[in-house]
Formats: C-alpha cells, structure tokens, sequence
C-alpha cells in the first residue's frame, strides 16, 4: 500500500496472518514463494502479482480484496465470486429433494451443519445413515443447533410467526439423541446467536439458506456455492460457521427435555 509515494505496510495481510496462526515462513511455504518477498508484502505494502494474491487469499480464507484493493483485483475477484455460485433456487423447498444428501455424500474432510433446528434434516433416515458412515471415515460433522432457550431463538420464532422454534429445536434434538452415545465423534454445539443464514457445508460445496422476516426458512431462497481460489463468497459464509462453533456450547440432556 502506498500513500503519497510513501510505501505504507499491509497490516491486513498481517492480521489474516495472525487470525489463521501462521507465520510468514507458513505463507511463503504454502505458495511456493521466498519468505523475504512475503515480508515486503507486509512491511513495504509491496503488492504480489495476481496469481500470488490469489493464492494467499485461498490459503488464508479470506476475500483477495479484503488484503489487496486495486482495480484490478477487484474486478476479477467480483468474476470470481460469481462463478462460485452453482444455482439459485427461490425457495428451500424447490431444490432437488436428493441435492442435501448426495453433497453430503461427497464430503471427505468437513461436514457442517449451521441452523436452529433443521429439523427437516433431523428427520431424514437416510441422513442419520449418512452421518454415521461419514465420522467413521475421515470427516469431521460438525451439527450447530440454536439454544432453545435463547433469547435469538426465542425472537426467530416470532419472526416466523409461530413461536415454536425451541420446540423444533429439541425436536431434532430427540431425532439426534441416539447419536450422541452410539457415535460420539459426531459433534453437537448449542448457538446462541442471531443467526441471518442457515449453512449447510461440504468441503468445498455449500447450501446456504438466508433467512428472511415473517416467512419460514423453507420458503427462502438457497444458494449453491461451491468455492474457487480467490472468489471469496464461499469462505465468507465458512468463517460465519467457524465463528459460531468457537462460542457454541455443549448439548444437555436438560436442552433435549426442557425439564
């Protein structure tokens, strides 16, 4: 970055650093570039070429433009974003009725589900088999449910207008409750957060569901997104998952009886 002539250091790209736990050295390995040339991209504001921006934003999680902000990059990381969105449905219940299960069935690493009950999910023999199968290989699942007794909870159901969310949610946590003990690696988290998405994640392949006001989830739009290096999009909704895991809580049996 640079101001009147004056080389100004990239503190965003240190901070991305830092948010991610990796060290310049990291970096440098990770895309295949010296060291010394990722320092002046931080402390002489030097800006990489584009193929090395965009590498960097992959590895760092984060949009290219939220470290570089020319033009240029700007415009082909819009292109991007774009091209991260496979298909559009207006509706939840428009998408294909197998569309949740076979992304699922492609996960390999990380399977994440971001909701306040997903209840329709919950319900879906075929899904629990799935789960099963997939946290005896090598992917981590990953289930985030609202707090029934949260106050975000509590207010989503009026916005749908049935004051029934905390119900839902202990209902699919009744559907789950045989998991916790026969599969124990699979992990359940209580949020307590205002939660403007639900986010159904596989690896590199997401359904993303907005919640919208005075209208159940079912009847919003779902976006298929799948990532690509530098676009961007995808990895703003993976962090919201990320984030929302680090200050989730566990489940209880009380959560599940309400007693």
């Amino acid at each position: 970055m640079s101001h009147r002539g004056v080389q100004m250091s990239n503190e965003r790209l240190r901070s991305a650093l830092l948010a991610r736990g990796m060290s310049v050295q990291d970096l440098a390995e990770e895309i295949k570039v010296n060291p010394k040339t990722v320092e002046r991209w931080i402390t002489q504001g030097k800006v990489p070429y584009r193929r090395h921006q965009y590498a960097t934003a992959a590895t760092l999680q984060v949009d290219v433009t939220t470290l570089w902000d020319d033009s240029r990059t700007l415009e082909s990381a819009t292109d991007l974003s774009k091209a991260e969105i496979v298909a559009v449905y207006p509706h939840r219940h428009t998408v294909p009725p197998n569309l949740w299960r076979e992304m699922y069935e492609r996960a390999e690493t990380n399977l994440d589900v971001l909701v306040y009950s997903g209840l329709f999910l919950s319900e879906d023999p075929l899904f629990i088999d799935l789960l099963k199968k997939k946290v005896e290989g090598t992917t981590q699942v990953r289930i985030l449910l609202g707090d029934p007794g949260c106050e975000a909870v509590r207010q989503r159901g009026i916005d749908e207008g049935h004051r029934i969310m905390d119900g839902k949610i202990r209902n699919a946590l009744v559907n789950y409750r045989p998991l916790f003990k026969s599969h124990p690696e699979i992990s359940f988290r209580l949020h307590a957060t205002t939660l403007y998405n639900s986010i159904y994640r596989s690896d590199d392949e997401m359904l993303v569901n907005p919640h919208v006001y005075g209208i159940g989830a079912y009847m919003a739009p779902v976006f298929h997104l799948r990532r690509m290096p530098g676009g961007g999009l995808f990895d703003t909704y993976a962090n919201s998952i990320e984030q929302t895991w680090g200050g989730a809580r566990q489940v209880t049996d009380r959560d599940i009886t309400g007693a």
